[in-house]
């Protein structure tokens, strides 16, 4: 054999081999299908892993106004971001409107799946739906937090996350929440949360879409007139007292006219004063009284400085610019 007809003959052998595994490898992978374990392209599970942390959730119910995100695997073309719209339809190529509205991500896979097979477009296809931002099932901010209101439920959210992201709690916020359910009014999570949230993770629950977290706002006692700091104490219950609040308030001055002191109560029928000897209470020689949400308690002064004090509505406006203070 001739040198020209040696080399000849190798590279037609080289072309066969190369054909060979060619037909091989595409045998392996069906068109549009999903591939073999261990042949998934690395740009492929990057793209896989950050759709993934936008809703780990992934069969939950999708709703007008959501913005989803479709692919196909090995069909980069048919990849697709696109917000639901109010007729409930997304627009995909190749097979136009679909409805999905009020299905789970599951279901809307599997529908997309049918019509791309269906029709022809992909063999074996594999849909994969991810939620960038759910509107339809947004969770609910509502109570004392900076700013209330609707929060989309993007990635995996915690109870803490949310209070953050509504600017925190209130100064007149309470130590209660609750959180309540979409579809399952029955159901409620009450929450008792500590003072120090940092340290607080046994409360820093799971928050899901549709959900509604109130957040409870606490009772304030005013304590107002002649006292060392006149305060407006936040308090959980009614376990504060004439004598307790006096004590949070600085106490009382020199000038304080003690047996003087009264209890000014929002009821229904319009303000009720309530005559509190504090002097006598001082002494042991009355009873502590318990004080209520919402209740003044007004120490005025002597004759000298009395004058500034001697209406109720004076006492009641001053209530209303003090600092707020936590009891615990």
């Amino acid at each position: 054999m001739t040198e020209w007809k040696r080399r000849l003959f190798l590279c037609a052998g080289q072309v066969v081999f190369v054909g060979l595994c060619s037909l091989f490898l595409r045998a392996q992978t069906p068109v549009g299908g999903a591939p073999p374990p261990g042949t998934v392209p690395d740009s492929t599970q990057r793209v896989n892993s950050s759709a993934l942390s936008l809703l780990p959730n992934s069969n939950i119910k999708l709703g007008i106004g959501d913005l989803i995100e479709v692919s196909v695997f090995g069909v980069p073309d048919l990849m697709t971001k696109t917000r639901i719209s109010g007729a409930g339809d997304i627009y995909l190529p190749l097979i136009d409107y679909v409805h999905v509205a009020d299905l789970t991500t599951d279901e809307a896979q599997e529908l997309i799946q049918k019509r791309l097979e269906d029709g022809g477009y992909v063999r074996s296809p594999h849909v994969s739906i991810f939620i960038d931002e759910s509107a339809s099932q947004a969770i609910i901010m509502a109570g004392e937090v900076g700013h209330p209101g609707p929060y989309p439920a993007v990635g995996e959210r915690r109870l803490f996350d949310l209070i953050s992201a509504a600017g925190g709690l209130t100064d007149r916020a309470g130590r209660m929440v609750t959180i309540e359910h979409r579809g399952d009014s029955g159901h409620k999570t009450v929450l008792q949360l500590s003072s120090n949230l940092a340290e607080d993770t046994q409360n820093n629950v799971e928050v899901y879409p549709g959900d509604t977290i109130i957040v409870s706002r606490a009772g304030i006692v005013y304590v107002v007139g002649d006292v060392a700091r006149p305060s407006g104490f936040s308090i959980e219950d009614n376990s504060l007292t004439v004598l307790k609040a006096l004590a949070l308030a600085g106490g009382s001055t020199r000038t304080s006219a003690l047996s003087k002191t009264r209890i000014l109560r929002q009821t229904p029928n319009g303000i009720q004063e309530i005559q509190v000897n504090l002097k006598k209470m001082l002494y042991a020689k009355a009873p502590d009284l318990p004080l209520t949400k919402g209740d003044i308690l007004f120490v005025p002064g002597s004759a000298a400085k009395g004058a500034a004090y001697r209406s109720t509505d004076v006492a009641m406006a001053v209530s209303t610019a003090l600092a707020l203070i936590a009891v615990h």
